[in-house]
């Protein structure tokens, strides 16, 4: 990947809806190599404390098919630092959600330093996949 920009994303991608598209497909906009790395379902468990729907293979073989994903990676640990130190990206994108929150400000600080540039992207508003969780919920508590 030499002089190549290698761009790097994350995500659960559970109940894959038009938010994610549009982060992948903005990030792959601004690298030559996308990997995204989807977080496996034991990560979910830790990190978010909930159970996904679409197990990891699911969610992995989604993810690998979208013309705009160069490489999809088990994300089996939310660290971007460990990610660096095994895929060396140039580029990391994240919603903009997350940007000024005080994990995010490390990050920014630390990749600085690795001359890796970090993307925040508009956050798709009126669809999450909490959201679509929830609905599925209340119309299966009605059926």
């Amino acid at each position: 990947m030499k002089n190549k920009i290698v761009g790097y994303t994350t995500g659960v991608f559970d109940l894959f809806h038009i938010g994610h598209l549009n982060v992948i497909k903005k990030a792959k906009e601004n690298c030559d190599y996308l990997i995204v790395g989807v977080t496996s379902d034991e990560q979910v468990e830790l990190v978010k404390n909930k159970k996904v729907i679409i197990p990891f293979e699911e969610r992995i073989e989604i993810i690998q098919s979208l013309k705009f994903v160069d490489e999809a990676v088990c994300e089996s640990n939310t660290d971007k630092l460990e990610a660096w130190e095994r895929l060396r990206f140039n580029r990391l994108f994240k919603g903009d959600d997350w940007k000024g929150t005080k994990k995010w400000d490390n990050y920014e600080l630390e990749f600085s330093k690795l001359g890796v540039e970090i993307y925040y992207f508009e956050y798709t508003k009126g669809t999450s996949s909490t959201q679509l969780s929830n609905v599925l919920k209340k119309i299966s508590l009605t059926t």
